[in-house]
């Protein structure tokens, strides 16, 4: 009888073993899918021709509740499209998503971003925080938060999700900072940058957006 539990039981540690296996090599394969998904949308380039393109970025406009100028939401000029110029369509899918999902989070910091003293340009920021995020999808610093975050394959809302979490840390990061000037903002970047990633050295991490609210 003893034989037999031994055999069962090295039977149950080879099947766990082998499902441990077959949900890392899902995991990996998943990346690499997504990573794919993320970096097509990235070489979409914005196209104000483009009916979708236009008014998703309305949308976003429409979503913030904002008055009729561009600058308001912190485009630097009157013809967003060169702004997305770096990351195209996933600059932009990511604004949209942001102000879907957290309405609340993302008006209050676009009125934060308004701030006489502290202030800077929302969708500019948020651009460079999406290609923060898509830097470290790219460099496989997403893989640990993913596997804790998503039981089966990470999906494009899942990296969305990751750049919401960017832009509401972010945005306390940089007033808890209080830099003196805009001027500071590269110096200030690569600072939060560093503390994420260094938070993705943790086995535990989970890049979960958690408001005030909650």
């Amino acid at each position: 009888r003893k034989r037999k539990n031994e055999i069962i039981c090295n039977e149950k540690s080879t099947t766990l073993r082998y499902i441990i296996r077959l949900l890392c090599l899902l995991q990996i394969s998943g990346c690499r899918r997504l990573y794919l998904a993320v970096e097509e949308l990235r070489k979409e380039p914005y196209n104000s021709d483009n009916k979708q393109h236009e008014e998703q970025l309305m949308e976003v406009k429409k979503l913030a509740r904002i008055s009729k100028q561009w600058c308001d939401i912190g485009f630097q000029g009157d013809d967003p499209k060169t702004d997305f110029r770096g990351m195209g369509m996933l600059g932009l899918t990511n604004l949209l998503y942001f102000s879907k999902h957290y309405p609340r989070e993302a008006r209050q910091i676009l009125v934060r971003s308004n701030n006489p003293k502290l202030g800077y340009s929302y969708a500019i920021v948020g651009i460079n925080l999406t290609e923060m995020a898509y830097s470290l999808l790219k460099n496989g610093l997403l893989k640990i938060h993913f596997y804790n975050l998503v039981p089966g394959v990470p999906q494009l809302k899942d990296f969305h999700q990751v750049y919401c979490y960017l832009a509401y840390e972010f945005d306390k990061f940089w007033f808890e900072e209080k830099p003196e000037s805009i001027m500071y903002f590269n110096q200030y970047r690569e600072k939060f940058h560093d503390k994420v990633k260094r938070c993705l050295l943790d086995y535990d991490i989970v890049l979960a957006l958690k408001s005030e609210k909650q």
